[in-house]
């Protein structure tokens, strides 16, 4: 597969399979499906065999990939996302890692010893932190290289739909992420971001279902319900704002009706998230 300017793959990995997608950032080329398995990912030498049987014989031959920038999208099930308050006085970084792994600890039950640790470090407001497994990070770092692939980064989907929707969203809104049958939403209080809430979106869920969930995680953060969410994915085309809808506009910038969504599966749309950032 010969590699044209501008040009990336983007591997989607979540426990049950992984997508390969090329993207790129030139000439307006849409994301492009490459080629998909299902495994059961915490078999050991799953993840290997299953990321050289991605660039197998699907698509005709062996793809000579080497040298071609790949990023890594985890599904949200694989990662650990939580906010972190500063400790006081907080001066040096260790002071900041020691707190995010003690909330890690007191929100996962694990001194997180097994599992890498980044985060937005601020000693002045609290800030979100991400854990993956150190296992599954070393087993990526180590077949990309075997494959001679550019290991660019490894990224939460959900932090890849923030980054990649952020300057769509609006001062005070709330944003969410439907993948899956799942939603995540970052919960904001004004422009400070106070918590992560994932939930699993009942069948048929409906606009009701989706303003009675809200006003609970507002409840449970302690934060005001909010005046607006901006969904991506795969949400629901039936959330979006309707007439005498009040208690607050859902805008979608993505939904399952979409033209873009067709012909995708969820795998392949986890590797896509945050192609277009």
């Amino acid at each position: 597969m010969r590699r044209r300017i501008g040009q990336s793959l983007r591997i989607g990995l979540s426990a049950h399979g992984l997508a390969l997608v090329r993207t790129s950032r030139l000439f307006g080329n849409a994301p492009l499906a490459l080629a998909e398995r299902h495994a059961d990912l915490a078999a050991p030498g799953a993840l290997a065999d299953g990321l050289r049987a991605l660039f197998a014989d699907d698509l005709g031959g062996d793809l000579p990939v080497g040298g071609w920038p790949v990023s890594v999208v985890l599904a949200d099930e694989l990662v650990r996302l939580w906010q972190v308050p500063p400790p006081p006085g907080a001066s040096r970084p260790a002071d900041l890692e020691a707190a995010a792994r003690l909330r890690f600890q007191h929100l996962f039950g694990s001194d997180g010893g097994d599992w890498r640790i980044q985060a937005d470090w601020d000693a002045a407001h609290p800030f979100l932190a991400a854990a993956v497994p150190g296992p599954l990070l070393d087993q990526l770092i180590d077949t990309t290289r075997a494959l001679r692939l550019h290991l660019v980064e490894v990224v939460p989907q959900f932090v890849a739909a923030m980054n990649e929707w952020r300057r769509e969203r609006r001062p005070g809104a709330w944003f969410g992420l439907v993948q899956g049958g799942v939603l995540s939403l970052a919960a904001y209080d004004g422009k400070r971001l106070a918590a992560v809430r994932t939930a699993v979106i009942p069948a048929g869920a409906d606009r009701d279902w989706l303003e009675a969930h809200v006003a609970r995680e507002a409840l449970r953060v302690g934060v005001g319900r909010p005046e607006r969410l901006q969904l991506c994915g795969a949400a629901p085309a039936r959330w979006a704002s309707s007439v005498g809808r009040l208690k607050f506009a859902c805008i979608l910038f993505e939904h399952e009706d979409d033209a873009a969504n067709a012909g995708w599966t969820d795998l392949a749309r986890l590797a896509r998230t945050g192609s277009a950032a």
